[in-house]
């Protein structure tokens, strides 16, 4: 099994972007080898609709030289990158923060060079914590985006998310945020069991887990912001072996972490899960959700 791979906090595991000052230097939650795993099917499952409603607002951008500034908060191994700049038209200038430097270099060499118009795409790295945003660490923003974030933040942290990026003017989107629901074909009996027990986990010490879009739609709300969810959900088949395999055991493992005396039943699920994944007779789709944030624009901008 991959170290750190899957879902799943394990003991002594925090998120690859250092959200609390004050926290002990501790091992990256992902390893890159699941983030590589996870990058098709992440691109896949993000909404392409968020994207007309975001070029509009960035086109009533005033111009600046050099074009769009991004900032892509707990970029990991740099796959919304990869994913949106060649999508948007004109020069851009992504700043990648993270907590983890190994990340940080994978992220910035794999970067894309070229936007959808051909136009170049540069970037750059910063060690960054997502609790110290401010509107002043923002400024000049075009945009700010993350992927599978919010989840791992608490309330007060998508508060100050909102207000840094209300306070810069700039659209921020969110992508690929647990919603709390999974369809598994063949059902099972312990379907629902393991489910909540993992939302109850994904809830532990205050973070927001599957209450994360709700959250932040109203926090941003509560700035001036307009907000729009969209669904992004990994659907996963025989084609997706692998990642469905680890997804499952992170997923299992995190449900008997919170319940133990669920371990006999899930053990044997489990098994039987993985024996029919790597037949190819198992279909997964697991609920996210992207949510995208319009400020108010500062400076004059339309």
């Amino acid at each position: 099994m991959i170290p750190g791979a899957g879902p799943a906090q394990r003991p002594g595991e925090r998120p690859t972007l250092r959200l609390r000052e004050g926290e002990p230097e501790e091992p990256p939650r992902y390893a890159p080898e699941w983030l590589r795993l996870r990058e098709p099917a992440d691109a896949a499952a993000r909404s392409a609709e968020s994207l007309d409603p975001l070029r509009i607002r960035l086109a009533n951008l005033p111009s600046r030289h050099g074009g769009l500034i991004v900032h892509d908060l707990g970029c990991g191994t740099g796959s919304m990158g990869r994913w949106l700049a060649p999508l948007l038209d004109g020069a851009q200038h992504w700043i990648l923060h993270d907590r983890d430097p190994y990340l940080l270099h994978f992220a910035a060499v794999a970067s894309p060079r070229a936007a959808a118009d051909g136009s170049r795409v540069t970037v750059e790295t910063r060690r960054g914590d997502v609790a110290r945003l401010t509107p002043d660490a923002l400024i000049g923003a075009s945009l700010v985006t993350a992927s599978a974030l919010l989840d791992v933040l608490t309330r007060e942290e998508v508060d100050t998310l909102a207000a840094a990026c209300a306070g810069a003017g700039c659209p921020a989107l969110l992508t690929l945020s647990v919603v709390g629901r999974v369809e598994i074909t063949p059902a099972d009996p312990l379907d629902a069991e393991i489910t909540a027990a993992f939302n109850d986990h994904q809830r532990r010490s205050g973070l927001l887990g599957p209450d994360a879009v709700g959250a932040a739609c109203e926090a941003f709300a509560a700035h001036g912001a307009t907000v729009h969810t969209y669904p992004s959900p990994w659907r996963l088949g025989p084609d997706h072996r692998e990642l469905t395999a680890q997804w499952l055991r992170g997923w299992v493992g995190a449900a008997v972490e919170q319940r133990p005396e669920l371990r006999p039943r899930a053990d044997r699920y489990l098994a039987e899960r993985l024996e029919s994944c790597a037949a190819g007779e198992l279909r997964v789709v697991v609920h996210h959700s992207d949510l995208l944030a319009l400020s108010r624009p500062t400076g004059g901008a339309g």
